[in-house]
């Protein structure tokens, strides 16, 4: 899998992951403002000058923020909820017993149940082994006498793009840790 680069706004907000080959585009257009990052992720290597007898190349940073308006502020939408960023966001624990299991072992629990109104957001879900969720049903934490062991919340921006779960480079994941919230369990 080929590391991407991460897309910031010219804040310094993440945006998009994006492959070299795009963040490529944005260096052509001379739409980075800035750059992160101390050795670039790939070079990307050009057709040969025949004048100067060398081949071209463009050094792609792993971070690159683009000049202009982001056209969505992305603090004001909510991370998309999927199996895998859920799980990573509960350290794949059971939110009732608290034990630890693969990825492919857990299911999405609903707190509130679905039969009784309960959304498919991130505060309304937790990740629940087969007994636990069995064992609760269709009933809420404090009816089935089961307690949740962490609360449930949606993830900052900084954290949804740790979370998706992407080929990420040391400096990378460095530089997003580094603006997590103080409640992450990412820490």
């Amino acid at each position: 899998m080929q590391s991407q680069v991460l897309q910031l706004d010219i804040q310094g907000t993440p945006q998009a992951w994006i492959s070299p080959e795009q963040a490529a585009l944005h260096y052509a257009t001379e739409d980075v403002a800035w750059t992160i990052g101390d050795e670039p992720l790939v070079v990307l290597r050009g057709g040969y000058n025949a004048r100067m007898q060398r081949q071209s190349t463009l050094a792609i940073s792993p971070i690159i923020a683009l000049r202009g308006q982001a056209r969505v502020n992305l603090f004001d939408v909510e991370p998309t909820v999927t199996r895998r960023k859920l799980f990573s966001r509960d350290r794949h624990s059971c939110g009732y017993c608290g034990q630890v299991f693969d990825w492919r072992r857990l299911q999405v629990e609903h707190i509130i149940p679905e039969s009784r109104g309960g959304l498919y957001r991130w505060q309304n879900l937790c990740s629940s082994c087969a007994g636990c969720n069995a064992r609760k049903g269709a009933r809420t934490p404090e009816e089935a006498g089961m307690p949740l062991l962490y609360v449930p919340y949606v993830p900052s921006r900084f954290e949804d793009f740790l979370l998706q779960g992407r080929n990420i480079r040391a400096d990378v994941h460095s530089w997003l840790a580094a603006r997590l919230p103080a409640h992450s369990r990412l820490h």
